[in-house]
């Protein structure tokens, strides 16, 4: 019939009391001045903006104290467009390419002659002269057996590098395939060195992505101007490589002055004491690429510079079996163990990797500088102001939003309606209280998404209350009649919304920026909308009914 457990009164009543705990905070937002020293675009000097912050002093510390991140068109920031030039990025690699060409076409110097590398061609092809035009071909089948398998998020495919000869020149280029797995590659270590150093200012749920073949959209909320955003990107990354002392579970184990103490990137809860002065620095580290070990197991390769591989190829030699530690910003990458001396000053980087954690470890190790030179197409300082605006004509919609749904429903249904519109509420609540929990990012289509569901999220008491005016027309008894009407729209409640979470669901998986900024807060209330509609208002009801016992109910 119409009564509901005591344990499932409680349960509602908790989530309700939480989620209401958790959308609590949001109402401390304020404006505050933010100082910030960035280099503007007419001089460097001090400049002094409003920001909206959430100040929690007056907040109990037991209580929950997560807020709601506004976006960039809410908060103020900084919006960049940038284009990797990845041109760059093929005349490095052929450059890298250049010592092992020559080292191998020396060893048939009774067939092809004198060797010169000729440098007026293009900057993404390595040419070679040499002297005996008929040894030619034997050049070029030597210099293919240098290729190696390409190595991408798809798998292996077909090798790295295109030789070919004519006349007296052979010529080498990137592959179609390598030059796709290189692009993709650069793009992504651009992404996260970009997100290192915009994580490393304490800014919140930045907006970093990459657009396109060649482009990273880069949106970070409460940072002063494009300026200011520009020189951040632009920090060096730390990238240091050091013998292991050994290992420890303790954050605060004191170590000596002469060793230092970092945390796993990968390991939570594991921290390595190194020696405090690296062997070598990002500085010698001149390329890290993932690859296949003798065994076709994946793995990651890295290179450095001469001075870079005289002091690596040293330590390793008298250090074999040792661990040695890669570490990123003060965090251990990763710490292999020294098998062999390796005096060349290319190594490899073997483990249980998959082809992904390979192509992870690669762009981490490559992470101490960007790849490429970055053109900034578009750049823009977005001002609070605008949010401001834009959470003032929110709260102004949503409550003529509010208004208009509750004038309806009660004039529709009375009292019914009235219980309706206090589950309403409690549903804007919970939408806030769960946004606070993930910690979410509010964006002005994200409003635009919380005024669609308070207007659609009456819609199941609609559903609801038709039903039970239906079920009064066989002379059934109130308290039957109700039961009836929660059960018999709860399949259509349930169709309905599935179809509509699906398409939010699409919406986020398939959208990027404002799309998913609007996908996630109409996700959230569909759920939250059915479980007011569902389990609150008939709490609500059933409370109401078993204190006044009406006879006859009019809805």
């Amino acid at each position: 019939m119409l009564e509901i457990p005591l344990w499932k009164r409680l349960t509602i009543l908790i989530v309700c009391l939480t989620g209401l705990a958790l959308a609590l905070p949001n109402v401390f937002y304020t404006r505050a001045e933010r100082h910030n020293d960035a280099v503007t675009a007419i001089e460097r000097g001090t400049v002094v903006t409003d920001e909206l912050q959430a100040d929690l002093d007056q907040w109990p510390g037991a209580l929950p104290s997560s807020v709601v991140n506004l976006g960039l068109d809410l908060r103020g920031g900084a919006h960049l467009l940038a284009e990797v030039q990845l041109e760059d990025v093929y005349a490095s690699r052929i450059d890298g390419y250049w010592p092992e060409v020559r080292d191998t076409l020396r060893g048939l110097r009774d067939q092809v002659g004198g060797i010169r590398r000729v440098d007026d061609g293009p900057a993404d092809e390595l040419r070679v002269r040499v002297s005996n035009p008929e040894g030619l071909q034997a050049a070029v089948n030597a210099v293919r057996g240098l290729a190696r398998p390409t190595v991408s998020l798809t798998g292996v495919g077909q090798n790295d590098i295109e030789v070919s000869g004519a006349g007296d020149t052979l010529t080498l280029r990137l592959s179609e395939a390598e030059r796709a797995a290189t692009d993709d590659r650069t793009m992504a270590q651009s992404l996260e060195i970009i997100r290192r150093r915009v994580d490393e200012a304490g800014t919140r749920e930045p907006t970093i992505q990459r657009q396109g073949t060649d482009r990273i959209l880069i949106q970070v909320p409460g940072i002063g101007s494009a300026q200011e955003l520009k020189e951040l990107i632009g920090t060096t990354a730390k990238l240091t490589f050091h013998p292991v002392v050994r290992t420890s579970s303790d954050a605060q184990e004191r170590v000596s002055s002469d060793e230092v103490l970092m945390p796993s990137l990968d390991e939570p809860g594991t921290f390595y004491i190194l020696e405090r002065l690296p062997v070598v620095t990002g500085d010698d580290l001149v390329d890290s690429q993932p690859a296949f070990d003798q065994r076709g197991q994946p793995a990651v390769t890295f290179r450095f510079n001469p001075s870079g591989a005289r002091a690596f190829g040293v330590y390793t030699a008298e250090n074999v079996g040792a661990l040695f530690a890669v570490a990123l910003d003060n965090e251990v990458v990763t710490a292999p163990r020294i098998n062999e001396p390796i005096p060349s000053g290319s190594g490899q980087i073997t483990g249980n990797f998959t082809v992904e954690e390979a192509n992870r470890q690669a762009v981490l190790l490559r992470a101490g500088a960007l790849p490429a030179g970055m053109e900034f197409l578009e750049e823009r300082t977005v001002g609070p102001e605008l949010g401001q605006d834009s959470i003032d004509a929110g709260k102004v919609a949503s409550l003529v939003a509010m208004a208009a749904v509750v004038v309806f429903m009660v004039a529709s249904y009375g009292l019914f309606g009235a219980f309706a519109t206090v589950a309403l509420a409690i549903n804007v609540a919970l939408i806030f209280g769960v946004l606070s929990l993930i910690g979410g990012t509010l964006t002005l289509p994200g409003i635009a998404g919380i005024v669609l569901t308070i207007g659609m999220a009456v819609d199941a008491n609609v559903l609801v209350f038709e039903r039970i005016r239906e079920e009064l027309k066989t002379a059934r008894g109130p308290a039957r009649a109700i039961a009836l009407g929660y059960e018999r729209a709860l399949s259509a409640i349930v169709d309905a919304n599935i179809t509509t979470f699906i398409v939010a669901t699409i919406l986020f998986t398939l959208g990027s920026g404002p799309v998913r900024g609007f996908a996630v807060t109409l996700g959230i209330g569909i759920l939250t909308s059915v479980f007011t509609a569902i389990f609150v208002t008939r709490v609500l009801i059933v409370l109401w009914f078993e204190r006044r016992r009406p006879k006859t109910i009019e809805v």
